[in-house]
């Protein structure tokens, strides 16, 4: 018997590449925004902690507790897309893990709340030169605990062989999951992520304008030695995450021309971070092409992954009875055109407040310009 809930009569209103191509290209904006704020909140919290008298260290804490507010809003805004156009392609398979799960799913609302909440009165703590690291520590275990939730769901929905077991054990959804041997590797895959993407936004922040010379110098060397070493454990990771899979899922990446690509493509920007990095280490470089080339290779090498991770979704899915690309469709062009007029607009709209946000001109950081 079929494991999976039976998919809405309704047929899916445009062709499922076009879900899909538009799922990879919102979850890689997601995911960008999602590792520079953790990894730039888990660093601004040790420089708080750890800033002394330091000027720098203070400095570089507070160029990041002034960003990380509006890069939440980015974070959960481009969260959202890529988690609507998952449950339209996967909807048996990802409603059913929620519900299973749905008391700590619940709870991610709330978590958001209190994790926006502290960053915000960390900034201000930071602004009246008050010692609040704690603030910043404790919404990162917040947001730590998210990321954790999103990955035993996007696990979960993987596993149809449990999901009976679970509904017995507890209707309500208060019970995790029995353990899955690609859980851990995923989630810290994507931690370790956080760590060179965070490193590459510091790099960036450095050849901003506003920045003082002594201070972007400093973020530089920093965001490049903290790159350099997260990407070590992210190619380390990357081995596991891969061994970690089925013999399905190795068997099926290494048939698929389309996914061993995405597998060299990774590995060729992870290489490119790990130069980049280490020069950028040596050299604490701080300018506009440094900060523009870290952003290029974070896009490349994210991307990368994004494909090759949902190939490894829709591989064990479809090992497990669910073809994604069976799916019955009924398109209708009027509506799909309507829709990609308003994404065009709503990112032109976007990169717009983006350059105007940058043309400011804000309050000169580091005190030392």
């Amino acid at each position: 018997m079929n494991p999976f809930p039976m998919v809405d009569p309704i047929p899916l209103p445009a062709p499922v590449w076009l879900f899909k191509a538009l799922h990879l290209l919102t979850l890689s904006l997601h995911f960008t925004a999602m590792q520079m704020f953790l990894g730039g909140l888990l660093v601004a919290a040790v420089l708080s902690a750890c800033s002394g008298s330091s000027v720098l260290r203070k400095g570089a804490a507070a160029a990041l507790a002034h960003r990380l507010p509006i890069l939440m809003t980015f974070v959960i805004n481009l969260g959202v897309p890529p988690l609507l156009f998952a449950q339209v392609l996967y909807g048996p398979a990802l409603y059913t893990s929620s519900q299973l799960i749905g008391v700590y799913w619940f709870s991610v609302i709330f978590m958001l709340m209190g994790c926006y909440w502290l960053l915000y009165k960390f900034a201000e703590g930071v602004d009246k030169g008050r010692n609040v690291w704690w603030m910043a520590a404790f919404a990162g275990v917040l947001a730590l605990s998210i990321s954790k939730i999103y990955s035993i769901n996007m696990t979960l929905m993987l596993r149809p062989e449990v999901w009976q077991g679970m509904y017995a054990a507890s209707p309500l959804g208060a019970l995790l999951p029995p353990h899955d041997p690609t859980l851990i590797p995923r989630w810290l895959f994507m931690l370790s992520g956080a760590g060179w993407v965070s490193g590459f936004w510091m790099i960036w922040i450095a050849g901003r304008r506003t920045t003082a010379l002594a201070l972007g110098s400093y973020l530089a060397g920093l965001g490049g030695s903290l790159a350099l070493g997260a990407i070590l454990c992210q190619g380390a990771l990357f081995s596991w995450v891969l061994k970690a899979q089925p013999t399905v899922v190795q068997e099926g990446i290494n048939m698929s021309v389309w996914l061993k690509g995405a597998q060299i493509a990774w590995c060729s920007g992870a290489a490119l971070v790990f130069i980049f990095a280490l020069w950028v280490a040596v050299k604490k470089t701080c300018s506009y092409v440094a900060g523009y080339i870290s952003m290029l290779l974070t896009v490349v090498t994210l991307s990368s992954w994004v494909i090759l991770r949902d190939g490894i979704r829709d591989i064990t899915l479809e090992s497990k009875g669910f073809d994604v690309w069976q799916q019955a469709v009924v398109t209708n062009w009027g509506v799909v055109g309507w829709f990609v007029v308003i994404l065009v607009l709503g990112l032109v709209a976007l990169g717009w407040l983006i350059y105007v946000m940058m043309q400011a001109k804000p309050v000169s950081e580091g005190g030392m310009s």
